[in-house]
């Protein structure tokens, strides 16, 4: 599959209102890959991926960090997604082999993967004392919605979500999403033809698919033949930056107690990245090294 993933920022309706496309099709199939997701579980956790690779960006500073979490207690679990500002991005749900009947209208049930009987917390770690953490009740499970609700109050920003993530028993076909925000001098007119063309535009992965650029997209879904680019060629990743030594740090942070019953009882210990199901082992003179750091 080629590579052209793509974020890129506009602006419409002369300046008034901001867009931001991006195609996460590469991006969402190397998820797929590296944890073997089931077609449920990829449409759930591309959605995902595809809007924290757009947070990301905006963070500021090579180390800032942001982290998704959602629990709405369905049968997929957990669901945990990291970006930097790059964005490198990296996910993982608790059962990426759940799968569920498709909806009635013929679509992958999300929402009934995801639950609703939980919350949406986003976390910000950038540089201050205390992260920025902003939780909001799940609207739907569905992803969109939910974020849709978390701009709204945790952000005061009301915006347009819309993600998508075409998948067959091969892989992703298409993935993507596009998010638009009234400025505060938006017109009444400007939000009512963005209104129009959403209400007449296909599902974004279904654009994608036909080959629409991000630019066309974004012209379609503001009814703006005039919008502007600000910034282009950002390029989402999956990239885990798990180490070796990382782990030791966490063997550390278990202390002297739990370390020593790892070495009378299991001589060795196996971690496994849940980012990206690569393994490293310690071998039991390797965890005494370690218990001596103690």
């Amino acid at each position: 599959m080629e590579n052209n993933d793509r974020i890129i920022k506009f602006l419409s309706h002369e300046g008034r209102v901001s867009v931001t496309c991006i195609n996460s099709t590469y991006l969402v199939e190397e998820a797929r890959k590296v944890h073997d997701l089931s077609p449920t579980a990829t449409a759930t956790l591309g959605r995902v991926l595809t809007i924290i690779g757009v947070m990301g960006v905006d963070l500021k500073q090579m180390q800032d960090k942001i982290t998704i979490k959602i629990n709405g207690e369905g049968p997929i679990g957990n669901i945990i997604a990291t970006s930097n500002c790059f964005p490198k991005v990296k996910a993982y749900v608790s059962n990426p082999h759940v799968e569920l009947p498709l909806k009635e209208n013929g679509k992958i049930n999300v929402g009934g993967a995801v639950g609703t009987n939980g919350y949406l917390t986003v976390i910000k770690d950038i540089g201050l004392k205390e992260p920025y953490v902003g939780m909001v009740p799940l609207v739907s499970g569905e992803i969109a919605e939910d974020f849709t609700s978390y701009f709204a109050s945790s952000e005061q920003k009301p915006t347009v979500v819309a993600l998508g993530v075409l998948v067959d028993k091969n892989g992703v076909r298409s993935s993507g999403g596009y998010f638009i925000s009234p400025m505060p001098d938006a017109k009444e007119e400007d939000i009512k033809a963005i209104e129009d063309a959403i209400k007449n535009t296909k599902p974004i992965s279904k654009m994608l698919e036909e080959g629409m650029s991000l630019i066309e997209i974004a012209k379609t879904v503001t009814n703006d033949e005039d919008v502007k680019v600000i910034e282009e060629n950002i390029i989402p990743v999956y990239e885990c930056d798990c180490s070796k030594e990382r782990f030791e740090r966490g063997l550390i942070s278990l202390g002297k107690k739990e370390l020593k019953e790892i070495i009378a009882q299991d001589e060795k210990a196996e971690i496994i990245c849940q980012f990206c199901n690569k393994k490293y082992n310690f071998s039991k003179e390797k965890l005494k090294e370690i218990l001596e750091k103690i």
